[in-house]
């Protein structure tokens, strides 16, 4: 898979997504759309087990991340469209049968997301839910009647907040895979912040990782 510099390495969280995606029972869709898509590794996930016929959308803010997604479509000769923009912008009218989510969830001490670099791959405020809590609410919009959200992210942001949101806004939710991972670079970087913060306790080195399935009641 190639990584452009400044692009978010794929990692655990993007393999228990692409393969919550598959395990759901998801992959008869026909639009699917992946938000956050980073080097594309969840979209070309989704186009692979999807039929011929599925139309898988991406989307990302960061420049770079869209030319290595493209990149790398055209390298497996895939049927992913990439987009750049904020969050759900770019594909605004549009619905989907299933979207698919791994946005920026880590705790951090400022309370914006930085305008650039690296980190805007992983910082989202100090609470984690920066963009979560946006994508929670902008969602039901742009799914199809019985269509479904996967979003991936780290216990330290409130599962519960997470599910509670998707129930307020119309969606069925509920935790459909779990992973222990051991902290990254980042978090170790941050541990003590976290500590401070009540996120984990003390000498705690472990995150939990969960995707959440969100659908429309039939």
């Amino acid at each position: 898979m190639l990584r452009l510099p400044g692009v978010y390495r794929p990692q655990a969280d993007t393999k228990l997504l692409a393969s919550a995606f598959v395990e759901q029972g998801l992959h008869r869709a026909d639009q699917v759309l992946d938000v956050g898509t980073g080097t594309g590794a969840v979209a070309l996930a989704a186009a692979s087990a999807t039929s011929a016929g599925c139309r898988v959308t991406a989307i990302d803010i960061s420049r770079q991340a869209v030319w290595a997604a493209r990149l790398n479509s055209a390298w497996r000769r895939s049927r992913v469209s990439v987009r750049r923009g904020d969050l759900l912008e770019p594909v605004a009218g549009r619905t989907f049968d299933v979207v698919l989510a791994n946005p920026p969830y880590v705790p951090t001490w400022e309370e914006n997301a930085p305008p650039r670099g690296r980190a805007r791959a992983w910082d989202a405020g100090t609470d984690g839910r920066l963009v979560l809590d946006r994508l929670c609410t902008q969602v039901p919009r742009h799914l199809k009647p019985q269509g479904t959200l996967l979003v991936v992210h780290s216990a330290l942001c409130g599962v519960g907040t997470t599910l509670g949101l998707l129930e307020a806004v119309g969606l069925r939710a509920r935790v459909v895979a779990r992973s222990l991972e051991p902290f990254g670079p980042v978090l170790s970087a941050r541990a003590a912040f976290l500590e401070e913060r009540g996120l984990i306790e003390p000498g705690c080195r472990e995150e939990e990782l969960v995707v959440i399935r969100g659908d429309f009641p039939q």
